[in-house]
């Protein structure tokens, strides 16, 4: 799920990126710290989140664990687009995987049969308290 948080951070007004735990935001770290086009592998409960932000300031969380290889890895992957969809590139064998819907641009299935399908959580960026 993608959130673009407004821009005009400062010093004065910096921003914590929570991420929907349940029913409740869970703070994961402050929005400065995510580089555009790198993504951050987070423990968010008891499940591994990669969190990632764009180059336009959008942010987007999904599971962290590759589908095709099993490793938990998705974080260490690189950003970019296709055919204007953001995506993320598994470090593992390169699927391509929608940052919004999680859904795997190549293959339907993983090795096991199951769909090939990342978990995305909702993520926001709001002022810091």
């Amino acid at each position: 799920m993608e959130q673009t948080p407004d821009p005009k951070q400062t010093p004065d007004r910096p921003l914590t990126v929570e991420i929907l735990d349940g029913g409740s935001w869970a703070r994961v770290c402050e929005y400065r710290l995510l580089r555009p086009g790198r993504g951050v592998a987070l423990l968010v409960g008891s499940e591994q989140v990669a969190a990632f932000r764009d180059r336009r300031g959008a942010l987007y969380a999904v599971g962290n664990r590759d589908p095709f290889s099993g490793a938990y890895v998705i974080s260490r992957g690189l950003l970019g687009s296709r055919d204007g969809v953001p995506v993320v590139f598994s470090p593992m064998y390169k699927q391509a995987f929608d940052l919004r819907t999680g859904v795997c641009l190549d293959e339907e299935l993983a090795p096991d049969g199951t769909p090939a399908v990342l978990p995305v959580l909702p993520i926001r960026a709001v002022p810091t308290p």
